[in-house]
């Protein structure tokens, strides 16, 4: 008896994952589609609601409609926990915090006046763009990229805290040279200047008057170049070290809701579950 009961629930189960995690099916394709679309109209009606001047009526229909939206994306974000065999991988995975993320905003605007605008936040959402038009190759992209980031990220460390400490030395230089009547009236303030010098055109309301440090300034702007290039090129250096190409395809684990699973694969690279399960016989 229990086994005749599980088999129906399972089956559910598997029909409402198929829809709301896989993009190779028609059922499937159709739900993302709607929901980018959705997603697109809620940003826009946030945006539109932040204009002053418009009739109340307006006003009005943008705060039902982004109500009638919310409610949806609810329904949506608990269907993805139910369907899941492991809900937590789901909930704390980047797409599950980010669909929480952009459903509380209007929940929150009981208690935090303005939260609503927060909304905005769903516009991460349109990443599944990717996974829905089955653009693999760019997929395939990313995860060199990605692998190029963390690569290259102790250089890259290493290369910013020494760039932190030339800012602390030359804004110290500079509040000793120019002192609080050129503007630098602490030492946190001229690391500030040194700072933005150093990454941009300059400060703005605080400039060197003596000679000595506006030399000194000009130093720092140059080495601003450099600051562009160095991680520029060490990112650049490590990306092309990435020579292996992964080809990935859509498919979500039913057990751990890992996704980026290789074309060949057979079974998920994170929990081993079988991805191509056998349909279940039916019931005679």
């Amino acid at each position: 008896m229990g086994n005749t009961l599980e088999k129906p629930k399972s089956a559910w189960r598997k029909r409402l994952h198929d829809i709301i995690y896989e993009a190779d099916t028609p059922m499937g394709k159709l739900f993302d589609v709607v929901l980018l679309v959705l997603i697109f109209i809620s940003v826009i009606f946030v945006m539109v609601e932040s204009v002053r001047g418009l009739p109340e009526r307006v006003y009005d229909l943008l705060y039902y409609g982004e109500w009638v939206i919310t409610i949806f994306f609810t329904l949506e974000y608990i269907a993805r926990i139910i369907t899941v065999k492991k809900p937590t991988s789901y909930i704390f995975s980047f797409y599950g915090i980010i669909d929480l993320l952009s459903t509380l905003p209007l929940y929150l605007s009981f208690i935090l006046v303005g939260s609503n605008y927060l909304l905005t936040v769903r516009a991460l959402r349109l990443l599944r763009v990717f996974r829905i038009l089955k653009i693999t190759r760019y997929l395939g992209e990313a995860n060199k990229l990605k692998k190029a980031l963390n690569d290259s990220r102790p250089k890259i460390l290493v290369f910013l805290f020494a760039v932190l400490i030339v800012c602390v030395i030359a804004g110290t230089l500079m509040y000793l040279i120019e002192g609080e009547a050129s503007g630098f009236k602490s030492i946190p303030v001229s690391v500030y200047w040194c700072i933005v010098t150093l990454t941009t055109v300059g400060f703005g309301d605080i400039a060197p008057v003596t000679p000595f440090g506006q030399f000194l300034a000009a130093i720092i702007m140059i080495m601003g170049y450099g600051i562009i290039a160095v991680p520029t090129g060490i990112v650049s250096a490590e990306y092309t070290k990435s020579s292996e190409y992964v080809h990935v395809n859509s498919k979500a684990c039913r057990n751990c809701n890992a996704l980026r699973h290789r074309d060949d694969a057979k079974y998920c690279h994170k929990c081993g579950e079988d991805l191509y399960p056998e349909k279940p016989e039916d019931a005679s």
